[in-house]
């Protein structure tokens, strides 16, 4: 019968699967639902894959508070591969800065003319429109922990900031981020919704409130 080869899925598998289809479309309904904020973090989940891991809410609130702090008033702020700073920094309503987000992950282009595509393996592929040292401060997180990403990263990194640099990296990097971007590693450590295997760490090269 050629029935037989048609594969067959267990009741405890496809039960398992419409529930994760009714999780996902009540997600989608609360997104679509009044009252749900399009910059709260998680609001898109993590894609591990893109080794994305999002701060924790407390973490996020620090950074974006340090960068406001760092950028001063009308500061512009830049947010390289670190959505949830961008999406706690766009909460803080009326606040006297401007934010953009530079993000391999097309998702993120919901957020409209402040998304810029970006990949770090071409890092000055860039819009005409982002100018040589046109941000007052620049915070970067790296998604991968290996020389060549974060020197690479670093390129950008410099090309955009009028000076300051906040990054965010794992604590074996101390060296390769002091080499290819002069920078120093802060007293506060940085926090992730999901705990991470490896240790994580901020780093300025300003005086800054993280220490």
């Amino acid at each position: 019968d050629d029935d037989d080869d048609i594969p067959q899925l267990s009741s405890h598998t496809l039960a398992a699967l419409q529930e994760f289809y009714l999780e996902q479309q009540q997600r989608e309904g609360m997104k679509t639902s009044q009252g749900f904020n399009q910059y709260s973090i998680g609001s898109i989940e993590e894609d591990w894959q893109l080794s994305q891991f999002w701060y924790s809410d407390e973490t996020a609130s620090c950074l974006a508070k340090e960068a406001v702090l760092a950028a001063g008033k009308g500061g512009r702020i830049a947010c390289i591969s670190a959505p949830s700073v961008y999406q706690k920094l766009k909460e803080q309503d009326g606040e006297d800065f401007s934010v953009c987000i530079l993000e391999y992950d097309r998702r993120f282009s919901v957020y409209g003319e402040e998304f810029i595509f970006y990949d770090y393996n071409h890092p000055l592929d860039l819009p005409k429109n982002l100018l040589p040292h046109s941000f007052d401060i620049v915070i970067a997180d790296p998604p991968y922990l290996s020389e060549e990403c974060l020197q690479k990263t670093a390129e950008t990194i410099k090309y955009l900031t009028k000076g300051k640099i906040l990054l965010c990296t794992g604590a074996v990097m101390e060296e390769q981020a002091a080499k290819h971007l002069g920078v120093k590693m802060c007293k506060f450590i940085p926090k992730h919704s999901r705990n991470l295997a490896n240790e994580f760490r901020c780093y300025v090269n300003y005086a800054s409130g993280l220490d």
